[in-house]
């Protein structure tokens, strides 16, 4: 049966302190977790009543595993994960110091295996007709993952609704002009956008919220989403835009905020909502996860984030 969302791109495991507020070198224990931006977005999608699935890679071991049950748990199909023989399951660990912006350590080497995928790892029926597809653009930091996304894009044909999570992390890229040319590219094949100001510059070169949700729609997509922290989030539209306050917490872990705002972004669009609700829902469930440890397991449920609101 085809999901209404289906999430292509990074999974792994997460490796969270159990000691807050120290470097890395000084923790001792550490709490294991789901992980990774797609599969995230699955998750934070699933909680919110609607059918998911991630296509993605892991390898051949124990952790692997781990990712198909956890992901089996939280009512996400794994029936898209697929197994990179060779290939270690990713591993991150995080120090929740600062807890707002943790750093990452990520054992992704010689390649993850969600980077390894092609099109015969694709189920291009479900590419076709799921009412929500979501992209990234770590996806398309190496091949071959980069040259299957580029092929899903196309035969999607900027279907509605074909999200871009811009997801720019340096350390996945070997400079910013790459993954401006490569994320650019996408942008001409995708309905909706979303990102946070440093994500937006990359692919538009613009970090103003205004200006570079003016440059997405210039390049076609319907909805610009531009996340701006502390200062809410701007969302834009062909018909005009909106900027909608944040939601005030203690921050406790600012890892999977964002993912949590994708699935209900997704949810959102797929209950045809106008744009600021979206946002305001949104910004809700990122919220929520940020006052929270963890990632997939911080995920917010509808009565939770109706509560905040």
């Amino acid at each position: 049966m085809t999901p209404d969302v289906l999430t292509i791109g990074r999974v792994g495991v997460d490796l969270y302190p159990e000691q807050s507020g120290v470097p890395l070198a000084d923790v001792r224990t550490f709490a294991k977790s789901l992980g990774g931006t797609a599969t995230n977005v699955a998750v934070a999608a699933a909680r919110l009543g609607r059918s998911s699935a991630v296509l993605t890679k892991v390898g051949p071991d124990g952790f692997g595993d781990y990712v198909r049950r956890a992901l089996a748990g939280f009512g996400v199909s794994p029936e898209h994960v697929g197994t990179a023989p060779g290939l270690a399951t990713p591993v991150v660990f995080c120090a929740l110091d600062p807890p707002e912006d943790p750093p990452l350590l990520f054992y992704r080497s010689p390649i993850a295996p969600d980077l390894t995928l092609t099109p015969d790892d694709v189920p291009w029926d479900v590419v076709a007709d799921v009412p929500l597809l979501w992209v990234t653009g770590t996806g398309v930091s190496a091949e071959p993952a980069r040259a299957t996304q580029r092929e899903v894009l196309l035969r999607r044909a900027r279907r509605t609704h074909t999200v871009l999570d811009l997801d720019f992390r340096p350390v996945f890229w070997p400079d910013a002009g790459t993954a401006r040319r490569e994320i650019g590219w996408m942008l001409d094949h995708v309905t909706v956008a979303v990102g946070n100001r440093e994500e937006v510059e990359v692919a538009v070169g613009s970090a103003d919220p205004a200006e570079a949700a003016r440059r997405l729609l210039d390049r076609g997509v319907r909805l610009a989403v531009v996340k701006k922290g502390a200062d809410g989030v701007l969302v834009a539209t062909p018909d005009g835009s909106w900027t909608v306050p944040p939601q005030r917490v203690e921050v406790v872990c600012g890892l999977g905020a964002g993912d949590a705002f994708g699935g209900a972004l997704a949810h959102g669009l797929l209950s045809g909502w106008a744009p600021a609700r979206i946002a305001r829902y949104a910004g809700a469930a990122g919220a929520l996860v940020a006052s929270r440890l963890a990632c997939a397991d911080a995920m917010p449920t509808a009565a939770e984030i109706e509560d905040l609101l």
